[in-house]
């Protein structure tokens, strides 16, 4: 018996297609996990669809992040990221998948987990419909050499280019999707600086070369020029922070701009600097071990990739309790009032930027028909407040894969079925 298709009709919708263009009023025909049709709609094609009136709400795709941390579990000092039983610590890590869901992002890439196979575990369990998340690409833990780990219960060691080659087959035999270098050091840890570079340019070449043989990208903790521009030189896919890239690295960058992903994190570095303080971590202290003068001098190189059209994307290093799970879209925030986006060009780093570093470029990220219908339905205009979408209480429908994770129970009952009352005159058809 052939399986009933499973329709929903999106009508009177503003709808944001990540393409650049303004938004438009339309419809939207969902027909099973698939955009099927956007703008004017063939009230054939919706015959038998659900239908959500929206009464002019945003629709548009749903969000990705390029830095995350699913078992990075709100803690208060860095060293509390390693010591949560393996048990406890699965169940928090599918607690943030659904708290990722349940904000709006369908996308996510694993930027580290905290022990060998949690991420991998999570992604495996989301892809069966065992537990609810985002699409996500899992990590390992990451790679440090030795007196370089910024976390040494949550890391994985290797010196030297054979070393490197090991501990990147080690993890890819975990299942993982990437692979995770820590190149740099980090203030908070208050002796490890994070313009200080700890891997060879040997080291980071074996670790790409050998992932990349095996078909998995690398990623890095990078704060340093000089690890920007080891990044760059050896091909590794995304580079995170960037803090105190140089202009040498800024060119490099830019001539590479066609493969390389920058997802600087910038929400750790403003709420290290100013929200830590009842967590431990005075301004007073932040300022005193450089994180004022990082945050200027990221902000400076960071509006200057924008401006050359080097790809840099939302993440921030969420699950620390001065950034907890839940509040992901602020970085959003300060894409536009601290890197020089406008709220259009937030938005593409996030939706159809998303979907490039996600490695799905023609299925995820944008409104479009043949597309992934992995959709949220805003309550505002995230282009006249990007701060709409930090409001878990204006997104009103999440879907993912054409099917509902969240529903807004305060509209009426859906319409019946009723393609006759379909308005094809009020988008240009693009289906």
């Amino acid at each position: 018996m052939p399986v009933p298709s499973t329709k929903t009709l999106f009508r009177n919708v503003s709808i944001l297609d990540s393409t650049g263009a303004d938004p438009y009023p339309g419809d939207v025909l969902v027909d099973n996990d698939r955009i099927a049709a956007v703008g004017s709609v063939e009230p054939a094609r919706a015959e038998g669809a659900r239908v959500i009136d929206g009464r002019g709400r945003t629709l548009m795709s749903g969000l990705c992040d390029a830095h995350t941390h699913f078992s990075w579990n709100n803690s208060a000092d860095l060293d509390g990221l390693g010591t949560m039983p393996v048990e406890e610590h699965l169940l928090f890590c599918l607690e943030s998948a659904r708290t990722y869901l349940d904000s709006g992002y369908t996308m996510c890439l694993g930027a580290a987990s905290a022990k060998d196979r949690l991420d991998v575990v999570c992604r495996d369990a989301i892809n069966a419909g065992r537990f609810p998340g985002p699409r996500y690409l899992a990590n390992g833990p990451e790679i440090a050499v030795t007196g370089g780990a910024l976390i040494k219960s949550i890391t994985k060691f290797a010196d030297g280019p054979e070393g490197m080659r090991k501990a990147v087959r080690e993890l890819v035999s975990l299942g993982v999707d990437q692979i995770k270098l820590s190149m740099t050091g980090e203030e908070i840890t208050g002796s490890q600086r994070a313009e200080d570079t700890y891997f060879s340019d040997e080291e980071v070449a074996a670790a790409v070369s050998e992932a990349h043989r095996r078909g998995k990208r690398v990623c890095a903790h990078a704060r340093s020029a000089e690890s920007v521009k080891m990044c760059v030189r050896h091909h590794v896919d995304v580079i995170y922070h960037a803090s105190f890239t140089d202009a040498e690295g800024m060119d490099l960058l830019e001539a590479n701009k066609d493969w390389v992903f920058v997802a600087p994190g910038i929400n750790w570095l403003v709420a290290t600097l100013y929200e830590a303080e009842s967590f431990g971590f005075p301004q007073q202290a932040a300022e005193a071990v450089g994180y004022k003068r990082e945050l200027e001098i990221a902000t400076e190189g960071l509006r200057e990739m924008h401006r050359r059209g080097i790809r840099v994307l939302p993440g921030g290093d969420y699950g620390f309790a001065w950034t907890p799970h839940g509040t992901y879209a602020r970085d959003l925030e300060h894409f536009v009032q601290r890197l020089g986006f406008t709220p259009m060009e937030a938005i593409l780093s996030a939706t159809a930027q998303g979907g490039e570093i996600m490695l799905r470029p023609d299925e995820l990220g944008k409104v479009a028909p043949g597309y992934l219908a992995d959709l949220i339905v805003v309550d505002g205009d995230p282009l006249a407040d990007i701060t709409v979408l930090q409001d878990h209480d204006k997104l009103d429908y999440i879907m993912k894969d054409g099917l509902f994770h969240k529903e807004c129970a305060d509209d009426p009952a859906p319409l019946p079925p009723n393609p006759g009352s379909v308005d094809h005159n009020r988008a240009p058809a693009n289906a």
